[in-house]
């Protein structure tokens, strides 16, 4: 049913919005973003289990794509006074030896590593983390745990809401649920119609040749069957 009802929804309104939690979320493109930032001009960092309980029930930033990456970039200013190095949701995967993402574990379709690329690093690989230089927009691989304290960027996609228009608010979803029962009721009773007229159709002409005619018996009449007799006589010898 939620499946139906998110089809039904496109075809009345819908709007997208980013959490509603207290806290400052800025839209870009399907996602919404938090940057951590401190008390007036002090930039505050925390460490990587700081960060990640900071941005519970949410993602660590995450950059799949190059506007993505230039987004933070821009924005960074307005949260951080100079240079801020932000963490990312990533970790090296040892069994296929690459990283990936966190959020959906996939691998990076997108990177923008500093010169060197992500083999550039001494660190062991179990304890490599990933940082985004806000200054540059460069990935650097850092020690998740000898340089514990930057900063923080949470990361969720957007939620979409259905509206039905003119309806006051608090009484959509119990309005939607009926329209998306009935509309659900009429497609089905068309199905049915359909069906059995398409079946009444294709089967009418072939039950009638399956009906063989016998016509009704008669006696013959009196003169057919004196004809009978001396054709019968006739015949003998």
């Amino acid at each position: 049913l939620k499946y139906i009802k998110a089809i039904f929804c496109i075809s009345i309104s819908f709007r997208t919005d980013c959490p509603a939690d207290g806290r400052t979320w800025l839209p870009f493109g399907l996602n919404c973003y938090h940057f951590v930032h401190g008390e007036e001009d002090i930039a505050k960092s925390y460490s990587l289990q700081d960060a990640k309980d900071m941005c519970r029930g949410y993602d660590l930033l995450t950059v799949k794509s190059a506007e993505e990456n230039n987004f933070i970039i821009k924005y960074s200013p307005f949260v951080w006074k100079g240079k801020m190095s932000i963490w990312l949701g990533m970790y090296y995967d040892s069994d296929e030896d690459v990283f990936k993402w966190h959020d959906d574990n996939s691998v990076l379709r997108y990177s923008n590593w500093e010169d060197g690329g992500s083999d550039d690093t001494d660190l062991p690989l179990l304890d490599t983390c990933v940082v985004l230089h806000s200054n540059t927009g460069k990935w650097e691989n850092v020690s998740c745990t000898d340089e514990p304290e930057n900063g923080v960027v949470c990361k969720t996609s957007k939620h979409t809401k259905c509206e039905v228009l003119g309806v006051p608010a608090g009484l959509g979803s119990p309005l939607l649920s009926a329209l998306v029962i009935i509309s659900v009721a009429l497609i089905l009773l068309v199905s049915a119609m359909v069906w059995f007229f398409h079946q009444r159709n294709n089967s009418g002409s072939s039950i009638l040749n399956l009906i063989e005619y016998h016509p009704p018996f008669r006696s013959p009449s009196t003169d057919q069957a004196c004809l009978i007799e001396a054709e019968e006589i006739e015949v003998v010898p």
